[in-house]
């Protein structure tokens, strides 16, 4: 069960209904032949990125020095802001991706389109929380991503068939979903920071 939520919170960050409109941007100008060579390519990058900082995360935090408190704290801050502009997205979508010419490579799609700085922070949180849990980790992320890259490999069909403004409504109902559990994140965080600053006095 811990598997689904956590997989069912990685989706949420990933937003892969919502990035549909900015993938079939980006791959616009780009023959049709090579959307799904190029979109494999893509995630398999984006879930190299994810599963670096899902082991790495625990040193990354020692060696800058940052306690779980804040990183918590952080993720539900950068995860709150994200959840906000899929709600209210601003004229060049979440992420305000470009327009690229030309085959895109890893910049914008992998990374920060599928593997951004929420999904990162979040993964780093689960594992600074609790390492020994990191099969269980690894198993929703990897169910996240396959989740996320069935969505995203129909993303044509499913333009075309829910249409522009469905997909707008879906992403807007995953943005406030994302922000009740930002909040959440961030009130945890705040605690364990309060509790750890209170330990030291």
């Amino acid at each position: 069960m811990e598997i689904l939520s956590t997989a069912l919170l990685l989706v949420l960050v990933l937003d892969p209904v919502g990035n549909i409109p900015a993938f079939l941007a980006v791959l616009n100008n780009v023959p049709a032949g090579r959307h799904r060579r190029i979109l494999v390519r893509e995630m398999l990058i984006a879930l190299t990125a994810l599963i670096v900082f899902l082991f790495l995360g625990e040193y990354i935090l020692a060696a800058l020095r940052v306690s779980y408190g804040s990183l918590g704290a952080a993720g539900g801050i950068i995860l709150f802001l994200i959840a906000i502009r899929m709600v209210f997205p601003g004229p060049k979508g979440v992420f305000n991706e470009e327009e690229l010419e030309g085959e895109p490579f890893i910049v914008p799609l992998a990374i920060p389109l599928i593997a951004g700085p929420g999904a990162m922070a979040t993964l780093m949180l689960l594992t600074a929380r609790e390492p020994d849990k990191w099969p269980t980790w690894l198993a929703a992320l990897l169910l996240a991503w396959l989740v996320s890259g069935v969505i995203l490999l129909l993303s044509e069909r499913l333009g075309r068939l829910l249409g522009k403004r469905t997909l707008v409504a879906i992403e807007r109902l995953m943005g406030l979903i994302l922000t009740a559990v930002a909040v959440e994140m961030l009130i945890n965080g705040i605690g364990q920071a309060y509790s750890r600053f209170t330990q030291a006095q």
